[in-house]
């Protein structure tokens, strides 16, 4: 019984935090903060989910958003990507940690396209009209530099990053459109040559002022 209240511990910790943070934890390692030289990270939003909320029923509501950010969590297994949490309907998401990777643009970039196209296919809780498009559209938003990535509290402890990266890909989302996917010059540098991108243009961003930025089309057919 004991072996399997271990076991069953460990697998609570691994589904918490990234495998490689959970092992240096078991190891009762104190401190555990890194500085990463350069990540990607992404930034979503659901687009219509407060007026939903207000429409039906807790439990309805919260098995919607369960299947959303399930088809999201098998994405992010699908393309190597840490998820680092969730805020509400908003869903955080970097590539190049705990591992460094050289793809991480690349990663979620492809991460970004599979959300868009993931969302009309996960069943609307209320009825929707023939021939209607899909009630609800996602946001997202992409930057890459430097973060600073932890774990933190003793009770229902994160591992989070921090860093004017994180601020900036929240501003791509925030500043962005329902059904797009904003990127800032730093990430669009690194998919240029495999992205079709659409110029968006100089945007007035929160606290950086102004950026330009551009919004990710697709993938080029190579």
């Amino acid at each position: 019984e004991l072996a399997q209240e271990q076991e069953k511990s460990e697998r609570l910790l691994r589904n918490i935090l990234p495998e490689s943070i959970a092992d240096r934890l078991k190891q009762e390692e104190q401190a555990i903060a890194e500085e990463f030289g350069e990540v990607t990270v992404l930034f979503s939003d659901i687009v219509g989910f407060t007026q939903l909320s207000s429409q039906i029923e807790p439990e309805r509501l919260v098995d919607f958003l369960n299947q959303v950010f399930s088809v999201f969590d098998d994405l992010c297994d699908r393309h190597g990507l840490e998820k680092i949490k969730t805020i509400g309907d908003a869903y955080m998401v970097v590539g190049g940690l705990p591992e460094p990777r050289e793809d991480h643009a690349v990663a979620i970039a492809n991460m970004a396209l599979d959300m868009q196209q993931a969302i009309p296919h996960i069943p609307y809780p209320l009825p929707v009209a023939p021939n209607k498009p899909y009630p609800l559209a996602i946001r997202i938003g992409i930057h890459t530099g430097p973060v600073v990535a932890g774990v933190i509290g003793t009770k229902k402890f994160t591992y989070d990053l921090w860093g004017d990266t994180v601020n900036v890909a929240s501003r791509m989302e925030s500043h962005g459109a329902p059904g797009r996917i904003q990127v800032s010059a730093a990430t669009y540098e690194h998919l240029k040559h495999r992205y079709r991108f659409i110029q968006r243009g100089l945007v007035d961003v929160k606290g950086r002022g102004q950026m330009m930025t551009y919004w990710l089309d697709e993938m080029i057919s190579m």
